[in-house]
């Protein structure tokens, strides 16, 4: 079994374990700061954006991820919707997307958790991915041959850790005539430069184990 966090606009490694089917999302962890729970990379005209979610800082309190707010004090929904509009409306299938994620940068949601969850399943819907969503019924203490990815999903060399089950696999993006291939960032990319075909993608990216 694979353990994963829940994240914002998951990397295309997350959704790698989403697609194979063996994936639990714990819910009842503690947030961390400054990961995949509330950023996400996606590629802009000059390499790779995060865009990160503000959330009520809770400080020297260990905070179960499913209890962390979100803080609208600063506009980040205008920034995230901007800097999405400006790094795909060029790619071939942002348009088809666009109308479903829009609502996101619109409304408001209490709870990272609920926003994070709804996105996710869309997401997934937009990849036309019929997988059962598995959660924690309380902190999930890995057993045997389980992996925790909690703290492992960065498109981050120097914060991602070595996972043999996924090995990218090129697709067109945007800017390819003027950058190399950039890896593992947020699906979004891959939806809106791949569309219909974005979960072949991901399947061929998955290698499985022994």
């Amino acid at each position: 079994m694979d353990i994963l966090p829940l994240a914002y606009l998951g990397n295309i490694q997350y959704f790698s374990k989403l697609v194979a089917g063996h994936a639990v999302i714990d819910l009842h962890e503690h947030y961390v700061k400054q990961s995949c729970r509330n950023r996400c990379e996606i590629l802009g005209a000059n390499g790779p954006i995060s865009l990160t979610v503000n959330v009520v800082k809770c400080s020297g309190v260990k905070q179960p991820v499913r209890d962390v707010r979100i803080d609208y004090s600063k506009r980040w929904q205008h920034l995230h919707w901007t800097s999405l509009v400006s790094a795909y409306r060029a790619s071939p299938f942002f348009d088809h997307y666009a109308g479903r994620l829009a609502p996101f940068y619109e409304r408001r949601w209490e709870f990272l958790a609920d926003y994070n969850l709804e996105l996710l399943r869309l997401l997934l819907d937009a990849l036309r991915c019929d997988v059962t969503l598995r959660f924690t019924e309380r902190y999930a203490e890995p057993g045997p041959g389980d992996r925790d990815f909690r703290l492992a999903l960065s498109s981050k060399p120097r914060l991602a850790r070595p996972d043999p089950a996924f090995v990218p696999e090129p697709y067109y993006q945007v800017f390819s005539g003027k950058m190399d291939f950039v890896p593992n960032l947020s699906v979004v990319d891959l939806l809106c430069c791949e569309g219909p075909a974005a979960l072949d993608v991901i399947r061929r990216s998955t290698v499985p184990l022994r």
